[in-house]
């Protein structure tokens, strides 16, 4: 079964970002054309990311990628809800990820905190600079030290950036908790961005949604949690790699399977 064979049924899509839209780099085939075609047949497209970032600045960069800002009727990510999280009181934190994600962070009033004064760090994701997991190891052992609480504000494990794999925060929180760490996460597969993705929706019933994604531990598990129906498209993180059998089993899913297994949106 194909996306056109089971999109018209459903008036919202709920929509991965990065390995369903773009590869970090730039925008797959056919992406831009089926986000106007929902569009045009009057869907309401929620774009439903585990960016650690702001709204704004994920619409920002889907801009510079080259897509109308009027394809999409909102966008809910992970780090919305973090930030949400930190700013709860605000207090001083430390930072593990990008300078440009601090910069954001900080302009959405959370506090973070210089040299290692705090019990709390919010992590983003790799620093550009290290670019493997085993390169935070003595961080790491550092903060479990304190036992500083990490909230790991993208639970992806890894990404596709332009063809490479990329590890994610989720993949330095895994190490974390393997050393004894206290984490929170954010974003998919918990409920919470779910619960907010359908209030931009409109909270409309859940039979009329439909989520698309890449990652079957966090877009798959997390829609099938949420009781939507999915699209899971191979292209992505998966490399064209299928379901296998144990996923539903691990996870409880019992039969629950996605109404369609495709490789892009093309």
């Amino acid at each position: 079964m194909t996306l056109d064979d089971v999109e018209d049924r459903y008036p919202v899509i709920l929509c991965d970002i990065w390995g369903v839209i773009h590869d970090g780099v730039k925008l797959y085939p056919g992406a831009a054309a089926r986000l106007r075609k929902w569009r045009d047949a009057g869907k309401r497209t929620i774009l439903i990311t585990n960016a650690p970032r702001t709204a704004d600045a994920v619409g920002e960069q889907l801009r510079t990628l080259g897509l109308d800002a009027d394809l999409w009727a909102g966008i809910a990510t992970s780090g919305e809800a973090g930030i949400a999280r930190l700013t709860s009181p605000p207090r001083p934190v430390g930072f593990m990820g990008t300078e440009r994600d601090a910069m954001i962070l900080q302009d959405r009033g959370v506090l973070l905190a210089e040299g290692d004064d705090f019990d709390e760090l919010a992590c983003s994701g790799l620093d550009g600079l290290r670019m493997r997991v085993a390169d935070y190891e003595p961080q790491l052992q550092q903060i479990k030290a304190r036992d500083v609480l990490l909230h790991c504000l993208n639970p992806d494990r890894m990404v596709i950036r332009g063809g490479t794999p990329e590890p994610c925060a989720g993949a330095i929180a895994d190490r974390y908790l393997e050393l004894g760490g206290r984490v929170e996460w954010y974003g998919k597969p918990y409920p919470a961005i779910y619960a907010h993705a359908f209030q931009i929706a409109g909270n409309p019933p859940r039979a009329d949604m439909l989520a698309v994604g890449d990652s079957l531990q966090t877009d798959i598990l997390g829609a099938a949690k949420a009781g939507l129906d999915t699209v899971y498209l191979t292209g992505g993180i998966a490399q064209g790699q299928g379901i296998p059998d144990e996923f539903y089993t691990a996870n409880g899913l019992g039969d629950w399977r996605p109404v369609a297994v495709v490789d892009s949106l093309h």
